[in-house]
């Protein structure tokens, strides 16, 4: 099971109400919340092993030169040469620290890349598994991993937690008319205001899927914008010839990377050891961590033992 770790914990912020807070006053909604949230999955989905993958650059610059709008509407603070600062709630930024701690001391790995994101980590851990693999993101790009052939399937959190929906390929034809394996492409021609890519004027979902299963691609597509003997009336050419620019780099700003330099991590799931109970103990006291940590401690052992059987 691969966590998309930071649209998790952003949804554990949302969820719980901020007067969460551990005895000194700082704010442990989204701790609280990370932690009810992996109880839940480990929970439903036995995982025999568990990752948090990190973004150690939530706007990589290779993106952001391809495509400046990227992301652009989230930034804080521009850091030349460095990872510029994303807009974030006070209140959350102090607690992704303790996140961290905790996770460590649950013997869950952090996974991050240089001038990557959390997507690109998933992808590439994905893409190398020898068995089944959930990714849990609340995120659509990630939809271009699922995978029937691989076993790779998308747990979306969108709807809520009490609401998961479990994407295959075929869940993805239901909901969109195009296979898993379509959906970069359909997103580069769709645009993602959220992500700050524009699309291609005048090409929403519905058209995106015609287009898509008339020529199979983007590729596809993009041939027949240009052949004078294909059915494609002029308007559609004409809003493909002005997107000749953006049509030139989306493909590699939209597309999750898949072959990052990640060193082998032993992700499997352990009943924590006496140190590491102590530590857990110790920070349950710090951080008022209730019975939040209890449900996940409880979940992670029952799915370990259950992967020792």
């Amino acid at each position: 099971m691969l966590l998309d770790s930071a649209s998790l914990y952003f949804r554990g912020f949302y969820g719980v109400p901020d007067t969460v807070r551990a005895p000194d006053g700082t704010p442990v909604n989204a701790v609280r919340g990370l932690l009810d949230i992996i109880a839940k999955l480990v929970s439903e989905y036995g995982p025999e092993s568990l990752v948090a993958c990190w973004d150690d650059d939530w706007r990589p610059r290779w993106r952001v030169d391809l495509i400046p709008s990227y992301k652009a509407h989230r930034v804080a603070q521009e850091v030349p040469g460095g990872v510029d600062v994303e807009e974030v709630p006070a209140e959350l930024v102090v607690q992704v620290p303790i996140i961290r701690e905790v996770l460590d001391a649950l013997g869950i790995p952090i996974v991050g890349a240089a001038e990557a994101e959390a997507d690109d980590v998933i992808g590439t851990l994905a893409t190398g598994a020898s068995g089944p693999v959930d990714v849990v993101t609340g995120d659509r790009d990630l939809f271009q991993l699922v995978d029937d052939e691989a076993d790779v399937r998308v747990v979306y959190t969108a709807r809520g937690m009490s609401n998961l929906e479990v994407l295959t390929d075929a869940v993805v034809v239901a909901k969109y008319g195009i296979h898993a394996r379509q959906y970069a492409d359909f997103a580069v021609l769709r645009g993602d205001t959220s992500d700050g890519l524009p699309g291609v004027a005048g090409v929403g979902e519905k058209t995106a899927m015609t287009l898509l299963t008339e020529y199979g691609d983007l590729t596809g597509i993009e041939a027949a914008a240009v052949d004078p003997a294909s059915a494609m009336k002029p308007a559609l050419r004409a809003r493909f010839a002005a997107a000749v620019d953006y049509l030139a780099v989306a493909p590699k700003v939209v597309e999750v990377v898949r072959d990052l330099p990640i060193a082998p991590v032993d992700a499997r799931l352990r009943v924590p050891t006496a140190e590491q109970r102590a530590t857990l103990d110790a920070l349950a006291e710090r951080w008022a961590l209730g019975g939040s940590l209890d449900r996940a401690l409880a979940a992670l052992g029952a799915a370990a033992g259950a992967a020792d059987a």
